[in-house]
């Protein structure tokens, strides 16, 4: 069993208060297609796509003290710390410039979602579930990776089994919240996106809604020309 180590809290960081930050998580197994979703919910859409296995690479590339120790994990086969992976997707957030994230392939296991409730704090606004079979994921991890090492079943299965076991208790946890999004992912890219965009077009539409209401009540004329309305609706019923 892979090791874990305690993490040096080296990097931290929040957004301005009363800002409202969208956050979508994407989840799914190894050749649900995942990343080909999100590129085109990034294209409509305007969120900023964050990885959280990318941020990491890229981190191990770089010249710093976490990069060297995140290299080293990996290489000596130990977990690397939720709280280095949600402190590198903060970063990232924070760097943007955006507001709408959709972080992908993440949270992988509880000890993540813990992690990034406990440091980041914006709740999601879903989870996207890219549910795909695990007949389809096979047959497409087998034919993207010919060529490779790893392209045999039993490491694919392997792969499998880890997804399932670690990111179960994640999709239970948001599906009790009422909060988990599914789309079948067994079909064609575009097929599958026509459900996605289906799914982001009421995101949009509860943006609106409670943006109008925000500006009524922040805006005295607009409130009273809404208490007017309702009261002339009040004393028709009464009427009738």
């Amino acid at each position: 069993m892979a090791e874990v180590v305690e993490v040096h809290k080296d990097w931290s960081g929040s957004f301005p208060s009363g800002k409202k930050i969208t956050v979508v998580f994407v989840i799914g197994g190894p050749g649900s297609g995942k990343g080909t979703q999100c590129a085109k919910i990034v294209s409509h859409f305007g969120f900023t796509h964050l990885s959280a296995g990318d941020l990491l690479r890229e981190e191990v590339k770089s010249d710093t003290e976490q990069g060297t120790m995140i290299k080293n994990l990996m290489h000596e086969g130990k977990l690397v710390p939720s709280e280095i992976i949600v402190r590198l997707l903060l970063k990232a957030m924070l760097a943007s410039g955006n507001d709408k994230f959709l972080i992908d392939g993440f949270p992988r296991n509880e000890e993540n979602r813990e992690a990034y409730e406990k440091i980041i704090k914006i709740e999601p606004e879903f989870v996207l579930l890219i549910d795909c079979s695990r007949e389809e994921m096979e047959r497409r991890i087998l034919h993207r990776n010919q060529g490779r090492d790893d392209d045999n079943m039993e490491t694919i299965r392997r792969r499998f089994e880890v997804f399932q076991q670690s990111t179960l208790p994640v999709i239970q946890h948001y599906e009790k919240m009422g909060k988990l999004r599914r789309v079948d992912g067994d079909r064609q890219p575009d097929m599958v996106f026509e459900d996605v965009k289906a799914v982001f077009a009421q995101l949009n539409t509860q943006a609106n809604q409670g943006s109008n209401v925000s500006r009524a009540q922040t805006n005295p004329f607009k409130r009273w020309f809404l208490d007017l309305f309702c009261s002339c609706f009040d004393v028709a019923d009464r009427r009738n």
